[in-house]
């Protein structure tokens, strides 16, 4: 015979996981701020090697436009620099002979619209598990009835599984209304 809290907190861990896949997928989109993950696929030819941008220098973002990458070896600085121009960061670097800047744009109008949207096509996602959930363990409980759960309990796990299911929706709701609101604010 079926558990009926043990499923219940097994739903309520796969929608947290759901929520927890949204934030961290929100969390990856930067809307004009700077980030240093937005230089960490960058390669750089150093001692006939390339390597990570992040072992040749210190990168930091000393203000939230600005990303700032000092070279731990001088000589290596033009390097730096035709790296970033290679790459598809998009951003032209400026030197001081010491230090990278980078100078992140503010998004136009256009693009907060775009990240909005994948912001959102994203939360989707995390809602349509949160549905599969509450689906699947529906599914369990109906055939639980015919292995001897009363009708009762199984009502009563389907309320706690719609409440688990109007949390988590309004969870992903709320993390997806804050992640808008810093995007659309210039």
């Amino acid at each position: 015979m079926i558990d009926v809290k043990q499923t219940l907190q097994e739903s309520e861990e796969r929608m947290e996981m759901a929520a927890m896949f949204l934030e961290e997928q929100l969390s990856r989109i930067r809307a004009g701020r700077a980030n240093v993950a937005i230089v960490s696929g960058v390669r750089v030819k150093s001692y006939g090697q390339l390597v990570p941008l992040n072992q040749v220098a210190n990168v930091s973002t000393p203000d939230p436009r600005t990303i700032a990458i000092k070279p731990w070896d001088r000589k290596t600085i033009r390097d730096i620099e035709k790296a970033i121009m290679d790459s598809d960061v998009g951003i032209t670097p400026e030197n001081n002979g010491e230090i990278i800047r980078l100078g992140i744009p503010q998004p136009t109008e256009e693009r907060r619209r775009e990240l909005a949207k994948q912001c959102n096509k994203i939360g989707e996602k995390a809602k349509v598990e949160v549905r599969n959930v509450r689906s699947d363990i529906k599914d369990r409980l109906k055939k639980a009835i015919k292995d001897g759960l009363s009708e009762d309990n199984e009502k009563d796990a389907e309320l706690e599984l719609q409440k688990l299911h109007d949390k988590y929706i309004k969870k992903l709701d709320a993390l997806l209304e804050a992640k808008n609101k810093e995007i659309m604010t210039v």
